[in-house]
């Protein structure tokens, strides 16, 4: 059940990132087609950032440590450039255009994900 409850709050998450950010866009013909494509996207999304950032943290912890943190907004920005890339793969229609786009995608993503996150713990959280 946690599964599914971080998967919706990815995907409402990543909703809001479309609305909110310029040039990270979801195209579809109507609300079910973008609705899919979210949940997709947001699995997508899920796998790259469990697979690779773990690995991405301990061989650029040099980095993390002289930039004081701010690294981790640069590979959150990639990694989400890495999520539209596979899903072009997929032939799905979700877009970022470019590197800016990611970045500020990907800090409306970790914000707003933050904030249902509080609001809606999974069960997990209730142990």
């Amino acid at each position: 059940m946690g599964f599914l409850i971080r998967l919706a709050t990815t995907a409402v998450a990543l909703w809001i990132t479309t609305l909110v950010v310029p040039g990270v866009t979801v195209t579809g013909r109507n609300g079910y087609h973008s609705a899919f494509t979210l949940v997709i996207v947001a699995l997508i999304f899920g796998v790259v950032n469990a697979v690779l950032k773990p690995v991405i943290k301990v061989v650029g912890c040099v980095f993390y440590l002289l930039t004081l943190g701010l690294f981790a907004l640069v590979v959150n920005a990639l990694l989400f450039l890495l999520t539209d890339w596979i899903a072009r793969l997929f032939d799905l229609p979700f877009r970022v255009d470019g590197f800016w786009a990611a970045f500020w995608g990907a800090i409306v993503m970790a914000v707003v994900t933050w904030l249902i996150s509080v609001a809606v713990p999974d069960s997990a959280d209730r142990r």
